[in-house]
């Protein structure tokens, strides 16, 4: 779109058009919608036909289904063996949109594929709010992430899950009996991002375990958003810290950025019970 003031002007009021320059470069830094200008007493008509198809696109981001057959040949290229599907008991989008607590279990039946080891990490790739964003980034995150651990944990084959929730990770990290399972799931779309990732880590996964027992990174979707290497490293540091710390979540914080492992943070904290 054409972001000139010669062309805003044409939907923008005179008086606005003065403070046009300060907010076009305020935009420039965010991709949230600020400085949209106004014609009359409403948002001008490119602003709200942009808003429109954001709001579309985030619709077709939760309803448009996963292609797992395309999923499954890509990450198979990633080298850590075939990949296992694992629905989960929501049996369509709608009911899994209903009912959440669906979506954090199995179906049943659907562990018996997974083949058991004592592998140190274990990755789960799940469809979540956005197919989208697994379709778009899954396979490089999971790349990326290899080959930041690869040299120094053992790794399963990695298992895609559909209709799935973060917690449906918990259940098949037990069936594949790894110690730390990182579950890369489509995050929920919003009018800004369709197609956001988020990696979601448990140290000691099993059936039960709470969201405050979870480390999660967040908005992994490059240009924008996070890159791959950055998200990696994060996750990494991550990791160490929960096998040092001994768990995940509340305790374990990100410093990724510092000198300071990622476990001191939660040193001194007591153990979960």
């Amino acid at each position: 779109m054409d972001d000139s003031p010669e062309a805003v002007s044409a939907l923008t009021a005179p008086e606005d058009l003065a403070e046009y320059g300060f907010w076009r470069e305020l935009r420039r830094t965010t991709q949230a919608r600020i400085g949209l200008g106004r014609s009359g007493d409403a948002l001008p008509t490119a602003r709200v036909l942009e808003l429109r198809a954001a709001h579309a696109a985030a619709r077709d981001a939760v309803h448009s289904p996963l292609d797992t057959a395309d999923l499954v040949r890509r990450v198979d290229e990633c080298g850590l063996g075939v990949a296992v599907e694992v629905p989960s008991r929501a049996a369509d989008r709608a009911e899994y949109l209903r009912r959440p607590d669906l979506g954090r279990l199995p179906a049943p039946g659907s562990l018996a594929e997974i083949p058991r080891g004592a592998a140190d990490i274990g990755f789960v790739l799940a469809d979540g709010l956005s197919p989208r964003a697994l379709t778009d980034h899954g396979p490089s995150m999971l790349a990326a992430l290899i080959r930041e651990l690869a040299q120094r944990y053992s790794i399963a084959a990695p298992v895609i899950a559909t209709q799935a929730r973060v917690a449906l990770g918990d259940h098949i990290a037990e069936a594949m009996g790894v110690s730390t399972v990182v579950v890369l799931i489509g995050e929920r779309p919003g009018l800004s991002v369709a197609d956001s990732l988020g990696i979601y880590l448990t140290h000691l996964p099993r059936p039960g375990r709470t969201d405050a027992e979870r480390n999660c990174v967040s908005n992994i979707h490059p240009p924008e958003g996070l890159d791959y290497v950055r998200a990696a490293r994060v996750a990494a540091a991550l990791i160490s810290g929960a096998r040092t710390l001994g768990r995940s979540g509340v305790d374990l914080k990100d410093t990724s950025g510092t000198d300071l492992p990622a476990a001191m943070a939660g040193a001194e904290a007591e153990p979960l019970g």
